[in-house]
């Protein structure tokens, strides 16, 4: 007897329909395959149905049972398809009725026992029961608050077979599961770390700001032990509350990536993404056979904090171009060409030689200035292009560190930052972007206009300082977005020249 059930398979961050057919044949000698374009797991989920049918009581069939997976150009992976495979022979047997099966989608990984384990990619697949008409989703007890999030679809969560037996026979469905978003978005958008734990460094905690209000990318530079690993961490606490849709997106990449969080079915706080040196460009960008998101993916919506960045292999860094151009990357491989969003601030920290003391008044620098433009060359061009601010970060004052000045606490920095950020929103509302720190050079044009005075104290800047061509631009954006922190509608010279000293690396060194 041939059955169907509905499953799904996540392909990059979304889910595609996956129809699992079950045909039975009571002639010849008993066999089980599986066609479909399955990986292992997916193959191996024949000795985990039957062992789970037979321990909940069912006399498994000693016939040809031949599963397909359509449509079979899709690379089906991992143990999600365990359940419909197993509900799709107890309906070709008879123990369920079939014309509800093509209501819902099913998923979840079997234990020997019978029981429901947890899978990946729930959040995917649920959008895509509601965005193929299906009724519902049918998945692990564990997953359910996960899918649960998605409007417009029901959500059955279950412990075992025998509950999915018994919600097929019933003429009574059980309640679906709800969950309130609200309630969901206040407990998971909590930081636990706060910018007034930073001694010191005020001007570092003013340019941190900046950054985040223009949506810049921001180059820490000093001695070990000044405080940029802590600052960087702090960040995510000052950036704007994420919206319903940022969580849907960063929650999606996460599920499919599984990493999230037990009890967190929506993740609404900011990503923060620190990959050790030692990382691949395939870990980076994202890859494999079959490809996964990388820590540029992970970090959407987020931050991406790259330590020590001049230590980073010089391809990986590279790599980091793309998605900082187009806020996503593409991934081909021979399986398949995937794309992924990757929106994210780039937060990168060195020091300012091999040795670390360069210009520390109590620590003598022993390297020599052939080592200090080694060292600094290893950040390309096109890469430091792309920081449009530069700060040093000196060791911080035995003072600062007994001072019992604690300085803003974080949701202070972030109504400011949001402040300036609904200003740059209305600005750009007809342009694709929303913050200064997008700008082309036409925007730049169009919205950094500088008076006499101001226009005076760049060029004296540029000459003077001896900046480079590339800093005039990006002084430009950053000055932009401090006039946008004070209210002001024009740029003025106390923005230029602030914007001005946030370009450390450009004073005469390149």
């Amino acid at each position: 007897m041939l059955s169907k059930v509905i499953s799904a398979a996540v392909l990059g961050v979304n889910a595609h329909r996956i129809e699992v057919e079950v045909d039975i044949v009571s002639k010849g000698l008993p066999h089980f395959s599986i066609v479909g374009l399955p990986d292992t797991a997916v193959k191996e989920s024949k000795d985990r149905v039957r062992a789970a049918l037979k321990n909940i009581g069912f006399s498994f069939p000693l016939k040809q049972i031949t599963i397909n997976l359509a449509p079979a150009d899709i690379k089906k992976e991992g143990a999600a398809f365990d359940l419909p495979i197993a509900i799709g022979i107890l309906a070709s047997e008879g123990v369920i009725a079939s014309k509800e099966l093509n209501d819902y989608i099913l998923i979840g990984e079997l234990s020997l026992d019978g029981g429901l384990r947890p899978v990946r990619g729930t959040l995917p697949m649920a959008i895509a029961a509601r965005d193929t008409g299906l009724a519902g989703i049918i998945l692990p007890y564990d997953n359910g608050e996960e899918a649960a999030v998605v409007s417009g679809i029901s959500v059955y969560r279950m412990r075992n077979i025998g509950d999915i037996i018994n919600f097929f026979k019933d003429e009574e469905k059980p309640e679906p599961l709800v969950v309130d978003i609200k309630t969901l978005m206040d407990k998971n958008s909590v930081y636990e770390e706060d910018f007034n734990e930073v001694k010191g460094q005020e001007h570092v905690k003013r340019a941190l700001e900046v950054a985040v209000a223009g949506a810049h990318n921001i180059l820490m530079i000093g001695p070990p032990g000044s405080g940029k690993t802590m600052l960087a961490r702090r960040i995510p606490s000052i950036m704007p509350m994420m919206s319903f849709h940022e969580a849907i997106e960063t929650t999606k990449i996460l599920s499919v990536a599984g990493l999230t969080r037990n009890g967190s079915s929506l993740s609404a706080r900011r990503p923060f993404r620190s990959p050790h040196h030692t990382i691949s460009d395939v870990a980076m960008i994202g890859g494999g056979q079959t490809p996964k998101p990388g820590e540029v993916s992970l970090a959407h919506n987020g931050v991406l904090f790259l330590d020590e960045l001049p230590e980073f292999k010089r391809n990986v860094l590279e790599v980091l171009r793309q998605p900082l151009e187009d806020n996503e990357v593409t991934v081909s491989r021979t399986a398949a060409t995937l794309t992924y969003p990757a929106a994210f601030m780039l937060i990168a920290s060195m020091n300012p030689c091999p040795c670390g003391f360069l210009g520390d008044d109590k620590h003598n620098c022993t390297c020599s200035a052939f080592q200090v433009q080694r060292y600094r060359s290893r950040i390309s061009g096109p890469l430091l292009d792309r920081m449009d601010i530069q700060i040093e970060v000196p060791a911080v004052p035995y003072k600062d560190l007994s001072s019992d000045y604690c300085g803003e606490r974080s949701e202070i920095i972030r109504s400011k930052v949001i402040s300036a950020r609904e200003r740059q929103v209305d600005r750009f509302k007809n342009n694709k972007i929303y913050a200064n720190g997008q700008m082309s050079a036409a925007l730049i044009k169009k919205h950094c206009s500088l008076s006499a005075d101001a226009q005076g104290l760049i060029d004296i800047a540029m000459e003077r300082l001896n900046l480079s061509a590339r800093a005039y631009t990006r002084i430009l954006k950053v000055s932009r977005t401090i006039a946008d922190i004070d209210g002001s509608e024009n740029i003025k010279p106390a923005h230029i020249s602030e914007a001005i000293q946030y370009r450390s690396l450009d004073r005469g060194v390149n």
